[in-house]
């Protein structure tokens, strides 16, 4: 399986909306606190938006909804993939991503038998407290080795001034949150991004 370089993490189906026309490929739903009546609704939209430019959308968290509305992606932290049912994700057809921070996470994850791994936090970031220190570039290409064949997803801190170490040591996607979000202009940086990931795409 092939991911797009360029991997956006939003935390709302406006931003999907806002985005994915200008030509994202990746791209996850990650929202926090909400009815499951919000959230399907949410889902529903970004679907409909994904759908109409060929963008691929990944749940996270919320596999049971992603199974309910059809979805066929879903992406799981450690606390979640404990607590996943990943026998119903599996005879559902959803692709599984997940998240990893040190060696033990990395071994749980790849006994969940997930369609990629992700790696965190590359750079310092100012998304969430982190009990993690920046993984730095070296844990990327040690992550490379140990995941193979799978993709391997960098996150964390990254801009498009730090997109080619990422590549250069071994990561297949580059995923962005508030790189984009806080961005005075979110649209102008999405071009950028999109195009300054090209090489790889």
């Amino acid at each position: 399986m092939k991911l797009d370089p360029f991997y956006l993490i939003v935390d709302s189906v406006r931003w999907i909306e806002r985005l994915v026309p200008l030509g994202v490929k990746l791209v996850q739903l990650r929202i926090k606190e909400q009815s499951d009546e919000e959230l399907r609704g949410e889902i529903r939209r970004a679907k409909a938006v994904c759908a109409a430019h060929q963008c691929q959308l990944i749940v996270n968290d919320y596999w049971r909804l992603a199974i309910e509305e059809a979805c066929d992606f879903v992406h799981l932290g450690q606390e979640d993939l404990a607590a996943a049912d990943r026998d119903a994700i599996r005879a559902a057809g959803l692709k599984l991503g997940v998240s990893t921070h040190d060696e033990a996470e990395l071994e749980t994850a790849l006994a969940a038998a997930p369609d990629y791994v992700a790696l965190g936090p590359i750079y310092p970031t100012i998304l969430k407290q982190m009990k993690w220190a920046p993984q730095g570039l070296a844990r990327l290409s040690t992550w490379r080795e140990r995941v193979s064949p799978l993709p391997l997803v960098a996150i964390g801190g990254l801009n498009p001034e730090r997109i080619d170490g990422v590549f250069a040591h071994g990561a297949d996607s580059a995923a962005v949150v508030t790189d984009i979000t806080l961005n005075a202009d979110p649209e102008a940086r999405t071009q950028e991004w999109i195009r300054k990931t090209a090489a790889w795409r």
